[in-house]
Parts: structure tokens; sequence; C-alpha cells
């Protein structure tokens, strides 16, 4: 894998491992203050979303790490994107337009991402 790869996925990792973390391991009125989407939907829908986040974290790391499935490495990258693009149409709908910018920020990281991981295979 490229130093670019490394560097990006780092940063993805780094960045989906805390948010994930937040959302399984605070309570919704400690997660209140910096998710105003928080009572749209149900805490146990957070929690999954938080593991899925950890999960991906850790695939884009993992993997290339230990040498050991490839493919695993493209698939968390693009179950990030999904979560992503998931998280756009809630901010959409909840008229949140200006947090969007993060999420296609982290779609386009994430995108680059699966695509360098797809190349180094």
């Amino acid at each position: 894998m490229s130093a670019v790869y490394w560097i990006m996925a780092s940063l993805l990792a780094l960045f989906y491992l805390y948010s994930g973390g937040i959302k399984v391991l605070r309570t919704k009125d400690q997660l209140r203050p910096m998710m105003k989407w928080i009572d749209t939907i149900p805490l146990a829908a957070v929690r999954t979303i938080g593991g899925l986040e950890i999960a991906g974290g850790l695939g884009l790391i993992l993997p290339p790490l230990l040498r050991v499935a490839p493919g695993l490495t493209i698939a968390a990258a693009v179950g990030l994107v999904l979560i992503q693009i998931g998280a756009i149409g809630l901010h959409a709908r909840r008229g949140e337009g200006r947090t969007t910018g993060l999420n296609i920020a982290l779609v386009l990281a994430a995108t680059g991402t699966a695509l360098l991981a797809a190349f180094a295979i």
C-alpha cells in the first residue's frame, strides 16, 4: 500500500473510531448537544451506526496491516461511503445543509481510499 493510502486511511480510521466510539458509549443526553438529529432515530440505530463506523475504521487499517483479506479494506471503505450517503440524506431532510459539507468530504475521502486499496490489490 502507498503512503497516500496509509495517510488517508489512518485519518479516516481515527475519525471513525472516535465518531463510532462516542455513538456506542455515550448516552442520548450526552450525544444531543453535538447531534441534533439524535431524537429522530432509535438509540439502537445510533449504536448500530457507531458499531459500523468502528468496524469500518478498523477495516481500513487491519487487513492491509496484517496482509490478510485485502477485499475487506475495499468493503470497509465502501461501507463508510454508504454510511455518509445515509447521513447526507438525514441532514438534507432536516434542512441542515451546512452539515453536509463534512459528509461530502468523508464520502470523497472514503471513495479515494477504496480506489487506492483496489489498485493495490
